[in-house]
């Protein structure tokens, strides 16, 4: 009997794209705001900081292992594109709040990493917007 082994592919140009660039800082500056969230000791904002860590870590995962390519059931961007969307809006909200209510340093400076991750959020759907083709034939550098 032989084995047939595969081996996963890892897409090390994604990394050095403009997408890769801004989802790698996505995850530092989340990391930030998780860090200065639990020196505050609050909860609720950790709880949502940990949630986009975790998503944005299985989106990065997904495109670095070219995984996009094999699970065709979802048309990855699109779903990429709803969650930065969806995280701008509620990391702004989160921002606002933790800036206008906060109790110690760690809260506001969490608060000013939020509203940084909303900027990089709407710069990564700006990049995903013009990569989406719906009528269009597909191209080489927008699979990446």
């Amino acid at each position: 009997m032989t084995t047939k082994q595969t081996a996963m592919d890892v897409d090390t140009a994604f990394l050095k794209s403009r997408r890769g660039i801004v989802k790698v800082t996505e995850m530092v500056t989340l990391f930030v705001a998780f860090v200065c969230f639990a020196v505050a000791s609050t909860p609720k904002y950790i709880a949502a900081t940990v949630l986009e860590f975790f998503i944005t870590s299985l989106l990065l995962v997904l495109y670095l292992l070219k995984l996009n390519k094999r699970l065709t059931f979802f048309f990855w961007p699109l779903v990429d594109v709803l969650n930065s969307v969806f995280a701008t809006v509620y990391f702004i909200t989160l921002s606002l709040m933790a800036m206008t209510s906060y109790i110690n340093t760690g809260m506001l400076i969490g608060g000013i990493a939020c509203f940084l991750l909303a900027a990089l959020l709407c710069v990564e759907s700006y990049i995903l917007f013009s990569i989406i083709t719906f009528n269009r034939p597909r191209t080489e550098t927008q699979n990446t």
